[in-house]
Protein backbone atom coordinates (compact mmCIF):
# COMPACT_ATOMS: atom_id res chain seq x y z
CA UNK A 1 0.00 0.00 0.00
CA UNK A 2 1.58 3.71 -0.99
CA UNK A 3 2.39 5.17 1.97
CA UNK A 4 2.09 9.82 1.83
CA UNK A 5 4.40 11.82 3.44
CA UNK A 6 5.32 15.35 3.82
CA UNK A 7 8.29 17.01 2.40
CA UNK A 8 9.97 19.61 4.56
CA UNK A 9 11.41 22.28 2.68
CA UNK A 10 14.55 23.56 4.07
CA UNK A 11 14.87 26.02 1.47
CA UNK A 12 11.73 28.04 2.17
CA UNK A 13 11.16 27.58 6.04
CA UNK A 14 13.79 27.91 8.94
CA UNK A 15 14.66 25.35 10.95
CA UNK A 16 12.55 25.72 13.80
CA UNK A 17 9.27 25.79 11.45
CA UNK A 18 10.47 22.74 9.81
CA UNK A 19 10.81 20.62 13.07
CA UNK A 20 6.91 21.84 13.77
CA UNK A 21 5.74 20.80 10.87
CA UNK A 22 7.15 17.36 11.23
CA UNK A 23 5.42 17.47 14.42
CA UNK A 24 2.02 19.18 12.44
CA UNK A 25 2.93 16.26 9.86
CA UNK A 26 2.56 13.69 11.49
CA UNK A 27 -0.70 14.85 13.53
CA UNK A 28 -2.68 15.07 10.52
CA UNK A 29 -2.17 11.86 9.14
CA UNK A 30 1.13 11.82 7.18
CA UNK A 31 3.45 8.82 7.59
CA UNK A 32 6.64 9.58 6.60
CA UNK A 33 8.75 12.67 5.41
CA UNK A 34 11.25 13.86 3.51
CA UNK A 35 13.43 16.66 4.06
CA UNK A 36 16.45 19.02 1.53
CA UNK A 37 19.95 19.11 1.57
CA UNK A 38 21.10 22.42 0.67
CA UNK A 39 23.49 25.00 1.24
CA UNK A 40 21.84 27.64 -1.09
CA UNK A 41 18.01 28.35 -1.59
CA UNK A 42 17.28 27.92 -5.04
CA UNK A 43 16.27 31.28 -5.17
CA UNK A 44 16.45 34.43 -2.98
CA UNK A 45 12.66 34.79 -2.43
CA UNK A 46 13.01 31.30 -0.53
CA UNK A 47 15.40 32.88 1.78
CA UNK A 48 16.35 29.81 3.91
CA UNK A 49 18.96 26.53 4.43
CA UNK A 50 19.41 25.30 7.39
CA UNK A 51 22.32 23.02 7.92
CA UNK A 52 19.74 19.85 7.96
CA UNK A 53 22.07 16.98 10.04
CA UNK A 54 20.70 19.61 13.06
CA UNK A 55 17.56 19.90 11.92
CA UNK A 56 17.17 16.17 11.54
CA UNK A 57 18.46 15.33 15.26
CA UNK A 58 15.40 17.84 15.77
CA UNK A 59 12.78 15.99 14.25
CA UNK A 60 13.82 12.97 15.52
CA UNK A 61 13.08 14.19 19.02
CA UNK A 62 9.36 16.24 18.27
CA UNK A 63 7.88 13.29 16.27
CA UNK A 64 8.05 9.64 15.08
CA UNK A 65 7.93 9.41 11.36
CA UNK A 66 10.80 8.00 9.46
CA UNK A 67 12.63 10.86 7.60
CA UNK A 68 14.79 10.43 4.06
CA UNK A 69 16.98 13.23 3.05
CA UNK A 70 15.97 14.18 -0.52
CA UNK A 71 18.77 14.09 -0.86
CA UNK A 72 21.98 14.46 0.10
CA UNK A 73 25.08 14.81 -1.96
CA UNK A 74 28.05 12.96 -0.65
CA UNK A 75 30.71 13.53 -3.28
CA UNK A 76 32.24 16.94 -3.12
CA UNK A 77 31.11 19.56 -0.52
CA UNK A 78 31.16 16.99 2.57
CA UNK A 79 33.52 13.92 2.19
CA UNK A 80 31.49 10.47 2.72
CA UNK A 81 33.49 10.06 5.37
CA UNK A 82 31.76 12.48 7.10
CA UNK A 83 28.39 12.09 5.77
CA UNK A 84 28.58 8.43 7.46
CA UNK A 85 29.12 9.51 10.58
CA UNK A 86 26.27 11.60 10.22
CA UNK A 87 24.03 9.30 8.95
CA UNK A 88 24.46 6.71 11.18
CA UNK A 89 23.77 9.57 14.10
CA UNK A 90 20.74 10.17 12.83
CA UNK A 91 20.16 6.64 12.86
CA UNK A 92 21.09 6.34 16.25
CA UNK A 93 18.43 9.76 16.97
CA UNK A 94 15.68 8.49 15.33
CA UNK A 95 15.61 5.04 16.45
CA UNK A 96 15.85 3.54 13.27
CA UNK A 97 13.96 5.54 11.55
CA UNK A 98 16.17 7.52 9.10
CA UNK A 99 16.59 6.46 5.33
CA UNK A 100 19.96 8.20 3.67
CA UNK A 101 19.00 9.76 -0.02
CA UNK A 102 22.06 10.51 -1.73
CA UNK A 103 22.31 11.75 -5.31
CA UNK A 104 25.22 13.63 -7.71
CA UNK A 105 24.13 16.89 -6.59
CA UNK A 106 23.66 20.32 -8.01
CA UNK A 107 26.35 23.07 -8.49
CA UNK A 108 24.30 25.30 -6.37
CA UNK A 109 25.51 23.78 -3.08
CA UNK A 110 28.15 21.93 -4.40
CA UNK A 111 30.48 24.81 -5.77
CA UNK A 112 30.60 26.43 -2.62
CA UNK A 113 34.89 25.66 -1.44
CA UNK A 114 35.70 26.19 -4.91
CA UNK A 115 35.85 22.68 -6.39
CA UNK A 116 35.74 21.68 -9.91
CA UNK A 117 32.01 20.90 -11.07
CA UNK A 118 32.63 17.13 -12.75
CA UNK A 119 30.98 15.86 -15.59
CA UNK A 120 27.34 14.19 -15.24
CA UNK A 121 29.42 10.95 -15.58
CA UNK A 122 32.27 11.34 -13.68
CA UNK A 123 29.13 12.66 -10.42
CA UNK A 124 27.99 9.12 -11.33
CA UNK A 125 31.26 7.78 -10.84
CA UNK A 126 31.47 10.02 -7.67
CA UNK A 127 28.21 8.81 -6.26
CA UNK A 128 29.13 5.46 -6.43
CA UNK A 129 32.16 5.36 -4.76
CA UNK A 130 31.33 7.29 -2.20
CA UNK A 131 28.52 5.07 -1.54
CA UNK A 132 31.35 2.43 -0.93
CA UNK A 133 33.32 4.32 1.52
CA UNK A 134 29.92 4.95 3.35
CA UNK A 135 29.04 1.25 3.61
CA UNK A 136 32.02 0.49 4.41
CA UNK A 137 32.18 2.23 7.61
CA UNK A 138 28.98 1.27 8.53
CA UNK A 139 30.32 -1.74 9.19
CA UNK A 140 32.12 -0.51 12.73
CA UNK A 141 35.80 -1.57 11.14
CA UNK A 142 39.05 0.15 10.70
CA UNK A 143 38.76 1.91 6.98
CA UNK A 144 41.79 3.04 5.19
CA UNK A 145 41.48 3.10 1.22
CA UNK A 146 42.95 5.21 -1.59
CA UNK A 147 40.33 4.98 -4.47
CA UNK A 148 40.14 7.32 -7.43
CA UNK A 149 38.30 10.03 -5.79
CA UNK A 150 38.46 9.54 -1.98
CA UNK A 151 40.90 9.01 0.39
CA UNK A 152 40.02 7.82 3.94
CA UNK A 153 43.10 6.73 6.44
CA UNK A 154 42.54 4.56 9.73
CA UNK A 155 38.60 5.92 9.95
CA UNK A 156 35.87 4.32 12.00
CA UNK A 157 32.68 4.98 13.28
CA UNK A 158 32.02 4.33 17.49
CA UNK A 159 28.98 5.62 17.12
CA UNK A 160 26.51 3.31 15.29
CA UNK A 161 23.20 1.70 15.22
CA UNK A 162 21.82 -1.42 15.65
CA UNK A 163 20.92 -1.31 11.74
CA UNK A 164 22.67 1.04 9.17
CA UNK A 165 20.27 3.53 7.73
CA UNK A 166 19.28 1.76 3.92
CA UNK A 167 20.85 3.90 1.21
CA UNK A 168 18.19 5.57 -1.60
CA UNK A 169 19.42 7.08 -4.75
CA UNK A 170 18.30 9.60 -6.72
CA UNK A 171 18.09 9.15 -10.23
CA UNK A 172 16.27 10.67 -13.05
CA UNK A 173 18.64 9.89 -16.76
CA UNK A 174 19.30 6.30 -17.38
CA UNK A 175 22.46 5.97 -16.44
CA UNK A 176 21.43 7.38 -12.69
CA UNK A 177 18.37 5.06 -12.54
CA UNK A 178 20.98 1.52 -13.33
CA UNK A 179 23.15 3.27 -10.83
CA UNK A 180 20.26 3.29 -8.18
CA UNK A 181 19.43 -0.15 -9.37
CA UNK A 182 22.71 -1.24 -8.78
CA UNK A 183 23.89 0.11 -5.48
CA UNK A 184 20.64 1.63 -3.82
CA UNK A 185 18.79 -0.14 -1.31
CA UNK A 186 15.94 2.11 -2.61
CA UNK A 187 14.91 4.58 -5.35
CA UNK A 188 14.33 8.49 -5.84
CA UNK A 189 12.25 10.70 -7.98
CA UNK A 190 10.15 13.80 -8.85
CA UNK A 191 8.65 12.41 -11.66
CA UNK A 192 5.78 10.57 -12.16
CA UNK A 193 7.53 8.46 -14.49
CA UNK A 194 6.43 4.65 -14.89
CA UNK A 195 9.23 4.00 -17.46
CA UNK A 196 11.60 5.23 -14.46
CA UNK A 197 9.98 2.85 -11.74
CA UNK A 198 10.09 -0.45 -14.09
CA UNK A 199 13.82 0.71 -15.09
CA UNK A 200 14.61 0.60 -11.44
CA UNK A 201 12.51 -2.49 -10.44
CA UNK A 202 14.01 -4.59 -14.08
CA UNK A 203 17.40 -2.90 -13.02
CA UNK A 204 17.88 -4.88 -10.06
CA UNK A 205 15.51 -3.01 -7.63
CA UNK A 206 12.72 -5.66 -7.36
CA UNK A 207 11.32 -5.12 -4.11
CA UNK A 208 13.12 -1.98 -2.89
CA UNK A 209 11.41 0.74 -1.68
CA UNK A 210 10.43 3.92 -4.33
CA UNK A 211 9.86 7.17 -3.08
CA UNK A 212 8.67 10.23 -5.03
CA UNK A 213 7.95 13.89 -4.09
CA UNK A 214 6.06 16.82 -5.42
CA UNK A 215 5.05 20.50 -4.94
CA UNK A 216 1.61 21.53 -3.98
CA UNK A 217 -0.38 24.74 -3.16
CA UNK A 218 -2.77 24.82 -0.96
CA UNK A 219 -4.95 27.97 -0.48
CA UNK A 220 -8.61 29.40 -1.07
CA UNK A 221 -7.93 31.19 -3.75
CA UNK A 222 -6.26 28.82 -7.21
CA UNK A 223 -5.38 31.67 -9.19
CA UNK A 224 -3.03 33.55 -6.34
CA UNK A 225 -1.77 29.90 -5.56
CA UNK A 226 -0.42 29.23 -9.02
CA UNK A 227 1.16 32.93 -8.48
CA UNK A 228 2.49 32.26 -5.55
CA UNK A 229 4.22 28.75 -6.64
CA UNK A 230 5.31 30.45 -9.15
CA UNK A 231 7.01 33.41 -7.48
CA UNK A 232 8.62 31.15 -4.55
CA UNK A 233 9.62 28.18 -7.21
CA UNK A 234 9.56 29.31 -10.35
CA UNK A 235 12.95 27.58 -11.02
CA UNK A 236 10.91 24.05 -10.66
CA UNK A 237 9.84 24.98 -14.10
CA UNK A 238 12.92 25.17 -16.38
CA UNK A 239 13.60 22.37 -17.85
CA UNK A 240 17.55 20.42 -19.26
CA UNK A 241 20.39 20.97 -17.10
CA UNK A 242 19.96 24.05 -15.61
CA UNK A 243 19.56 22.74 -11.98
CA UNK A 244 22.57 20.67 -12.10
CA UNK A 245 25.03 23.65 -13.66
CA UNK A 246 23.81 27.00 -12.57
CA UNK A 247 26.25 27.88 -9.07
CA UNK A 248 23.96 30.75 -7.94
CA UNK A 249 20.29 31.79 -6.64
CA UNK A 250 20.62 35.14 -8.83
CA UNK A 251 21.05 32.85 -11.89
CA UNK A 252 17.81 31.08 -11.19
CA UNK A 253 15.96 33.82 -10.73
CA UNK A 254 17.21 34.99 -13.71
CA UNK A 255 15.91 32.33 -15.90
CA UNK A 256 12.62 31.71 -14.08
CA UNK A 257 11.70 35.05 -14.73
CA UNK A 258 10.44 33.38 -18.23
CA UNK A 259 8.15 31.20 -15.70
CA UNK A 260 4.53 31.99 -15.72
CA UNK A 261 1.99 30.51 -12.80
CA UNK A 262 0.37 28.40 -15.98
CA UNK A 263 4.12 26.80 -16.43
CA UNK A 264 4.06 24.89 -13.66
CA UNK A 265 3.29 21.19 -13.29
CA UNK A 266 1.80 21.35 -9.55
CA UNK A 267 -1.23 21.36 -7.87
CA UNK A 268 -2.84 25.06 -7.25
CA UNK A 269 -5.86 26.16 -4.97
CA UNK A 270 -8.75 24.54 -3.00
CA UNK A 271 -10.18 21.61 -4.94
CA UNK A 272 -9.30 18.79 -3.39
CA UNK A 273 -9.63 16.58 -6.86
CA UNK A 274 -7.20 19.00 -8.34
CA UNK A 275 -4.60 17.40 -5.44
CA UNK A 276 -5.71 13.80 -5.56
CA UNK A 277 -5.33 13.72 -9.17
CA UNK A 278 -1.91 15.02 -9.21
CA UNK A 279 -0.65 13.25 -6.80
CA UNK A 280 -2.54 10.08 -7.92
CA UNK A 281 -0.25 10.32 -11.25
CA UNK A 282 2.90 8.74 -8.47
CA UNK A 283 0.55 6.44 -7.23
CA UNK A 284 -0.24 4.66 -10.59
CA UNK A 285 4.20 5.39 -11.63
CA UNK A 286 4.14 2.87 -8.67
CA UNK A 287 5.66 4.57 -6.01
CA UNK A 288 5.66 3.01 -2.72
CA UNK A 289 6.20 6.67 -0.42
CA UNK A 290 5.18 9.74 -2.39
CA UNK A 291 5.90 13.34 0.14
CA UNK A 292 4.27 16.20 -0.75
CA UNK A 293 5.82 20.15 0.09
CA UNK A 294 3.09 22.95 0.36
CA UNK A 295 4.14 26.03 -1.04
CA UNK A 296 3.81 29.46 1.14
CA UNK A 297 3.51 29.97 5.02
CA UNK A 298 -0.02 28.52 5.54
CA UNK A 299 1.44 25.38 6.77
CA UNK A 300 -1.38 24.77 9.35
CA UNK A 301 -3.99 25.50 6.77
CA UNK A 302 -2.63 23.15 4.11
CA UNK A 303 -2.47 20.24 6.85
CA UNK A 304 -6.31 20.68 8.22
CA UNK A 305 -7.50 20.39 3.96
CA UNK A 306 -5.00 17.22 3.79
CA UNK A 307 -6.12 15.55 6.86
CA UNK A 308 -9.73 16.42 6.23
CA UNK A 309 -9.95 16.30 1.96
CA UNK A 310 -6.81 14.64 0.39
CA UNK A 311 -5.65 12.27 2.58
CA UNK A 312 -8.44 9.99 3.01
CA UNK A 313 -9.40 10.23 -1.00
CA UNK A 314 -5.44 8.91 -1.23
CA UNK A 315 -6.48 6.37 0.67
CA UNK A 316 -9.47 4.92 -0.91
CA UNK A 317 -7.43 4.55 -3.75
Amino acid sequence: MTRFGYFLSSEEHPPNALVEQATLAERAGFECLWISDHYHPWMNVQGESGFVWAVIGAVAQSCGLPITTAVTCPTVRIHPAILAQAAATAQILTGGRFRFGVGTGEALNEHVLGDRWPSADERLEMLEEAVEVIRDLFTGRMVSRRGKHYTVDTARLYSLPDTPPPIYVSGFGPKAIDLAARIGDGFMSIQPNEEHVKRFRDGGGAGKPTQAGLKVCWGPDEKAAKELLARKWGNEGLPGQAAQLLPLPAHFEELAQLIGPDDMPYPCGPDPDVHVQAIKQYVDAGYDEIHVAQVGPDQKGFFDFYEREVLPRLRDL
